[in-house]
């Protein structure tokens, strides 16, 4: 059977348990869509440049108008006037969800997918298998990421054999911990927690997939297909929800396109509508200005938001790139409790409790606890003290549950919800929402918080390590910066893609913006008042860099010092010097991946920087598939 797309490789045969003849009959009916994603990511990228150049703000919809490829009025989106989801009952309860991919970086099937077992043996309510930010993206890691996750949600003897190695494992670190065992019985455990998924968002791109026309195929349009067909009969038949996270969604109209996306592949397996549940990661600034018309366009399909801390910072940085006094702190200062970050999780919530037409409100999973539970006995108990008290903020704010980065943090954190015993939040009385100046005002209200050398360093130190490990083929990857290698006393957080963006973002903006240094540093010869200056910013990255080739196998690969570390400096170099800030620094890093030759990523990246200064244009299609 022809088909309106090409699979690169052979992968069609080599992955023929992926790539299914269902999977590729849905493939083709959703190819199309392939269009209207990339005149939407066109069009976003031209608003962003024309708020650059009128600067101007982001600001609230009219709500006379209606939501692009809606029949909604905005008002009426405002005032619940839509029909929403009901929650199914594996979803009343999702007190932690663990985050992660389902696969590991150039390792066999039996290693890979003993990071699926982890999750499903953690005891988290949830756990959302990654193929977006902690995913890395070598090779066939999207295509094993999808095996795995198949292969876990069938019960397949593979996986069945590792989980009952890894439960062991799990319960000799448990011991030593806790003083108890976590699993008690290893296949009743599997079936607890609820499986999640989260796709791509609308502007990257498949690395192995492109369209009729030799266009690369949006990589949402792959892992939407590629994760429902392959796995919807056996979650129905165990009376499991099928369930996405969305990532990067900036407005209604974004949303209302994925809608349309999953409501087309529902309708082609003999779903009704709803049946594929979403969550909504609220990562972006123009989202939060838009949250109950995305709801209302997302309609039957939502069940929640998420408050994305890391990317959002992110947003807010890239939105406001052109107001020279907007300036951000430390990033150690911008917790949920800081300026537009405390603004902005109080309208999520007043979202998810606003009833729809039914009389039915949404959830709110509250953010991401990076730390895990490894190092000195004094920097565990300090840093799990700290995850303890974030995630009991979290659930007075009306959170219904929060994230954890590793399965080792579940059950140090779910016992905050656990005390409490409610499933959920639902309901729960807030505000509702408006829509003034004030509002928007407090959605970019930057406080005053110190802008450090330490704070510097930190941030040029984790992104350069960031970068690294995203050539290494670990979107996820335990970090500190290099001062700190070595002390146990401070521990290794998990990062990801976003936490590798905000850091360069932020950087960006003190060397452009000639953030004002609020401390001495004598190491430096800086004074408080001094500006942060791009000839600082090149010091500095000399000596963070230096740190890290002289760093230890353990904290940084050897094999790496030669091949992705230099190339993730280049990277870190070119995204400082660009005079406009660049849109995503995940285009840099994938138009590098496999490739270890330092001076063909220069001229990657080169191509990259002029495309977009120039055009307009972002490079995100596979390079080496387009030369194979």
């Amino acid at each position: 059977m022809t088909h309106n797309f090409k699979i690169n490789d052979n992968l069609g045969e080599t992955y023929n348990d992926v790539y299914t003849p269902e999977v590729l009959e849905a493939l083709s009916l959703l190819a199309p869509f392939n269009k209207e994603i990339k005149e939407a990511m066109d069009a976003r990228i031209k608003l962003r440049a024309s708020r650059e150049q009128q600067q101007q703000r982001i600001a609230f919809l009219d709500p006379e108008s209606y939501i692009p490829r809606t029949q909604i009025k905005v008002q009426d989106a405002r005032d619940g006037k839509f029909e929403g989801a009901i929650i199914p009952a594996d979803l009343q309860r999702q007190w932690i969800q663990g985050t992660g991919p389902a696969a590991k970086p150039n390792a066999s099937i039996e290693s890979s997918i003993r990071n699926v077992a982890y999750a499903l043996l953690s005891g988290a309510d949830g756990w959302m298998f990654d193929g977006e930010d902690a995913l890395g993206q070598v090779n066939t890691m999207s295509l094993d990421n999808q095996r795995n996750l198949k292969l876990a949600i069938k019960k397949d003897s593979v996986f069945l054999k590792v989980a009952e190695i890894v439960a062991v494992e799990m319960n000799r670190w448990s011991m030593n911990f806790f003083g108890n065992e976590i699993v008690s019985n290893w296949e009743e455990q599997l079936n607890f927690t609820t499986k999640i998924f989260r796709a791509r968002g609308l502007h990257l791109d498949d690395r192995h997939v492109c369209d009729a026309n030799g266009i690369a195929m949006a990589a949402s349009i792959v892992d939407l297909t590629l994760y429902v067909v392959n796995n919807y009969q056996v979650l129905i038949k165990a009376g499991s929800s099928i369930v996405l996270y969305l990532p990067k969604i900036q407005t209604a109209g974004e949303a209302a396109l994925w809608n349309d996306l999953i409501t087309a592949l529902e309708a082609h397996l003999g779903l009704s509508t709803g049946t594929v549940k979403v969550y909504v990661l609220v990562e972006q600034l123009e989202a939060t200005h838009q949250l109950m018309e995305i709801r209302a366009a997302l309609g039957k399909h939502f069940v929640g938001y998420n408050t994305g801390r890391w990317d959002y910072i992110n947003s807010v940085v890239d939105a406001m790139a052109w107001k020279e006094d907007f300036v951000n702190p430390d990033i150690e200062a911008i917790t949920m409790t800081y300026g537009y970050m405390r603004n902005y999780e109080h309208r999520v919530r007043c979202a998810v409790n606003t009833p729809d037409i039914n009389g039915n409100y949404a959830l709110w999973q509250g953010g991401m606890e990076p730390n895990i539970p490894v190092g000195s006995a004094e920097g565990v108990s300090a840093s799990m003290k700290k995850a303890v008290a974030g995630a009991e903020r979290e659930q007075q704010e009306g959170a219904s549950g929060k994230w954890v980065a590793h399965w080792k943090m579940v059950n140090i954190v779910r016992p905050v919800w656990e005390k409490v015993g409610a499933a959920n939040q639902i309901g729960r009385i807030f505000p509702a929402l408006t829509y003034t100046r004030q509002d928007a005002d407090g959605l970019i209200l930057i406080e005053k918080a110190p802008t450090t050398i330490r704070g510097a360093r930190n941030l040029l130190s984790v992104a350069l390590q960031y970068g690294n490990a995203f050539g290494q083929g670990m979107q996820a990857a335990a970090l500190k910066p290099a001062d700190f290698f070595g002390n146990d006393d401070i521990l290794y957080l998990m990062e990801d893609m976003a936490t590798g963006e905000i850091r360069l973002s932020i950087l960006w903006e003190w060397v452009h913006k000639e953030a004002i240094i609020s401390e001495d540093d004598s190491q430096i010869g800086i004074k408080a008042g001094d500006k942060f200056s791009m000839e600082l910013f090149e010091k500095l990255l000399e000596e963070e860099y230096e740190k890290l080739i002289n760093a230890n196998n353990k904290d940084v690969f050897d094999n790496s010092k030669t091949t992705t570390l230099p190339i993730s400096k280049e990277i870190a170099i070119t995204y400082i010097h660009c005079e406009e800030k660049l849109p995503w620094f995940i285009d840099l890093l994938n138009i590098n991946l496999n490739n270890i030759n330092l001076e063909e990523a220069k001229k990657r990246i080169n191509n990259y920087r002029n495309s977009f200064i120039k055009d307009g244009v972002r490079i995100t299609e596979n390079l080496d598939f387009l030369s194979s």
